[in-house]
């Protein structure tokens, strides 16, 4: 007999990851097989970015990382109000994706 009981998986932590980074800009590539996005933070009056972390996901998790964000966005709506776009990028559009400035 197989159990059924699903394993927990046991997420760790670390001090310095706990910290996180700040980004205000995502770049984002792909090719067949995976996604790449760079959350860079950009300052005023500066030319040049530095990418805070770099993140490598299978077209698979990109897509399950889409629902889990429109998912969030959603029920952070309903709790705090609708989040309001200032000349950012609408759904559908060909534009990086951008949390406020920079161009891919």
């Amino acid at each position: 007999m197989i159990d059924e009981k699903k394993q927990q998986l046991q997420i760790n932590l670390t001090p310095e990851m706990a910290e996180g980074k700040y980004a205000n800009l995502a770049i984002i590539a792909h090719s067949s097989s995976e996604f790449v996005i760079d959350f860079v933070r950009t300052m005023p009056g500066m030319q040049k970015a530095n990418v805070q972390s770099r993140i490598i996901l299978t077209p698979e998790h990109a897509k399950r990382l889409l629902f889990a964000l429109q998912d969030n966005m959603s029920k952070y709506e309903q709790q705090f109000g609708q989040v309001s776009l200032h000349g950012a990028p609408t759904p559908g559009s060909t534009l990086p994706m951008s949390f406020g400035g920079g161009q891919a």
